[in-house]
């Protein structure tokens, strides 16, 4: 299902990139692959980044994606 406030992002070693609707990247670190599973599967991917990846988990604001990982496109 599409996502009002999530573009994209994807999953690879333990590392999330989610790019929101804003342009604006980040990479979340050490994230469980169960968490990256569930998001994938959430009816509303910005309610559940808010309550289970926001705050969570060490990040950085990044300027582009890395290689390819596991993707989730809108």
């Amino acid at each position: 299902m599409p996502s009002s406030v999530i573009r994209r992002f994807r999953y690879k070693d333990r590392v999330l990139e989610i790019e929101f609707v804003s342009g604006r990247r980040y990479r979340y670190f050490n994230v469980p692959e169960t968490v990256y599973r569930d998001m994938r599967s959430s009816l509303s991917r910005g309610e559940f980044f808010n309550l289970r990846v926001r705050n969570r988990f060490p990040f950085q604001r990044i300027s582009s994606w890395t290689e390819k990982g596991k993707a989730d496109a809108r």
